[in-house]
């Protein structure tokens, strides 16, 4: 390369125009334009960082050329500007980039040296030699910030920025320092009119413009005003004189004669006299008695008042608080000069105005129906049938006593209520009202004859009415001599009556046939079973043939919802069925309970009794 000079600049550009021309592929007159500008910007003392006015080769043309007039031994641009400038030695190293190094250089990011890929300042290689980066000075602490500052890092560089506030009246300036706001020249003080502002570091003051003469004080607004000398400490007046504060000033008068209580000066003001206090309708004893004393006086107190000597008045005695429960029987009330007796509820004052007499309440009727009268009180009370009520206590009410909790048992039937009463009432047929006014009785239809029952028939009474019976014996049987009565419906006993070779009858295992009638309630309270019907057998010796066979009873037919069963038991020697409900039946219900007792000798039956009990179960519990 040929040495050559700026046409604008006595400045040998060899070394570096011709190189940045080899660097940048810029031609020599752009490249000494560029350098210009640099060089510009040194003289009047302007950043170097122009990227912002050109294009970026030339921004790296200009920088090179411009040299910092403060330098850094370390060659570091100063804080707070982002110079990209090449070192000594990289720059020096630019005749020694050849035109194979050109080539070379398109595959670096900012510069070639020497055949290798370089770095601006602030910048550093990355791995693969040819990027080059950021360096993060504040992170590697090759910033130059001051105690109380902030390293910040830029693109190639680092700023520093205060970290503490100045404080009030302080501001901070471009080169971070704080300085002192001047409140009076920037008119930011709050001075009224008649005051003046003086600036003071951080702050300010506000002095008077005007001075205040002898006697007055200037205030914090700046107004002149009385100075009070009398309230000194020392006084301004001599012994024996009173100071009175004027406008401005005083005055000191001397003292006149002061005469004690009681006591007044006279008229021309030389000496002191008594005051007579009992002097005038007003009087001091407020009304009392007045007895005027040399200097004082002394009260002459109504009945009921005591006068004190301290505040020298009548005061009134408190009866009640000085003799509790001696004055009044009850209550005591104090009233002005005397006292007043008063008697609690159900009394009344008596004539000597402190006992108390029992007051009869039940002479005004306070009740609804009786009335007995207590000492102090009275309590009132109902007839049978009725109550108090616990709303007033005085009113009775009617019970209810169909709606107690025992009302279901007080009528065998229906319950009425009525004032002060109740009525039971019975069904309306078949039961009558009992003499106690609350049970229902069974109407015996066939003792009254108010059945209808034919010649034929029997009539059978059953609870709430009554049944048609017409027991017969069926054929090979007849009616036993051991029935009770001929004439008792509920029962009939048919024994086997076989003729003289009817083989068939004589091996018919039933002995005999029995009939009977029971009539059952509606239990209302079933909680066990209900024994009713007893069943006797005769005794072993009885039954020819026989050799002590056992009973077995079994129910054949009608138990209804499996209702009744029957157990086996031993009484005075006897075996007795005994038939029981086992569940309660709701009537009116009728059934042909049809039962059997069997006479088993080694497991096999050879006599049996059929037993057909009619049961019928009334709608009723009574």
């Amino acid at each position: 390369h040929s040495t050559s000079l700026c046409p604008y600049t006595a400045v040998n550009f060899t070394l570096l125009c011709s190189q940045t021309h080899c660097l940048l592929s810029l031609p020599l007159q752009t490249c000494c334009e560029c350098c210009l500008l640099g060089r510009a910007a040194q003289e009047r003392g302007l950043s170097c960082d122009l990227t912002l006015a050109v294009w970026y080769q030339c921004g790296l043309v200009s920088r090179a050329c411009c040299v910092d007039r403060s330098p850094n031994s370390d060659g570091k641009p100063a804080p707070g500007e982002n110079k990209q400038t090449w070192k000594t030695s990289e720059i020096r190293a630019y005749d020694e980039c050849t035109t194979v190094d050109i080539h070379r250089s398109a595959g670096c990011s900012q510069s070639c040296f020497n055949g290798s890929c370089a770095c601006l300042e602030g910048y550093k290689l990355k791995a693969d030699v040819k990027t080059c980066e950021d360096i993060n000075e504040c992170l590697l602490g090759s910033h130059h910030c001051r105690g109380g500052e902030r390293c910040i890092n830029t693109l190639g560089s680092y700023r520093c920025q205060r970290v503490i506030s100045c404080g009030t009246g302080y501001e901070l300036t471009d080169n971070n320092k704080c300085e002192d706001i001047d409140e009076c020249e920037t008119g930011t003080h709050n001075c009224g009119a008649e005051l003046e502002c003086q600036n003071t570091a951080g702050s300010f003051r506000c002095r008077p413009r005007v001075q205040c003469g002898v006697g007055f004080i200037q205030d914090a607004l700046g107004s002149c005003i009385d100075i009070n000398e009398c309230l000194s400490v020392t006084g301004p007046c001599p012994s024996g004189h009173m100071c009175f504060n004027t406008v401005g000033s005083y005055t000191c008068q001397r003292h006149s004669v002061t005469c004690g209580r009681g006591y007044h000066l006279n008229a021309d003001g030389s000496r002191c006299v008594d005051i007579d206090e009992c002097a005038g309708p007003d009087n001091s004893c407020d009304g009392h008695g007045c007895i005027n004393l040399v200097g004082s006086y002394r009260c002459e107190c109504r009945a009921g008042f005591i006068f004190n000597s301290i505040s020298r008045s009548c005061e009134d005695i408190n009866e009640c608080r000085n003799y509790p429960g001696r004055l009044c029987a009850h209550k005591c009330e104090n009233i002005l000069g005397s006292y007043k007796c008063s008697c609690t509820m159900g009394f009344k004052l008596a004539a000597d105005g402190r006992n108390c007499d029992d007051l009869n309440e039940c002479e005004s009727s306070p009740c609804s129906q009786e009335c007995a009268n207590v000492y102090g009180s009275y309590q009132c009370y109902c007839r049978r049938g009725y109550q108090l009520s616990d709303a007033d206590g005085i009113t009775c009410e009617d019970i209810d006593e169909c709606a107690l909790p025992t009302g279901g048992h007080i009528c065998s039937y229906r319950c009425h209520n009525t004032p002060g009463s109740f009525l039971c009432t019975c069904p309306a047929t078949g039961y009558t009202l009992a003499p106690n006014g609350r049970s229902c009785q069974d109407i015996d239809e066939c003792v009254t004859s108010t059945h209808s029952c034919s010649e034929s028939e029997s009539c059978f009474n059953i609870q709430g009415g009554y049944k048609c019976l017409n027991f017969d014996c069926p054929a090979n049987y007849r009616r036993s001599g051991d029935t009770p009565r001929v004439d008792r419906a509920d029962f009939i006993r048919c024994v086997k009556s076989c003729q003289p070779n009817d083989i068939s009858c004589m091996l018919n295992p039933i002995l005999s046939f029995s009939h009977t009638a029971i009539s059952l309630p509606t239990f209302r309270e079933f909680n066990k079973p209900e024994e009713i019907v007893f069943l006797r057998s005769p005794t072993p010796s009885h039954l020819p043939h026989m050799d002590s066979p056992e009973i077995v009873y079994d129910i054949l037919e009608g138990n209804v919802q499996n209702s009744f069963d029957i157990i086996k038991r031993l009484d005075h020697g006897m075996i007795v069925g005994v038939v029981r409900q086992v569940k309660p039946l709701v009537g009116p219900v009728s059934s042909v309970l049809k039962l059997a007792m069997n006479y088993v000798t080694n497991g096999v039956v050879s006599h049996r009794n059929i037993i057909n009990v009619h049961i019928y179960v009334s709608e009723f519990w009574f």
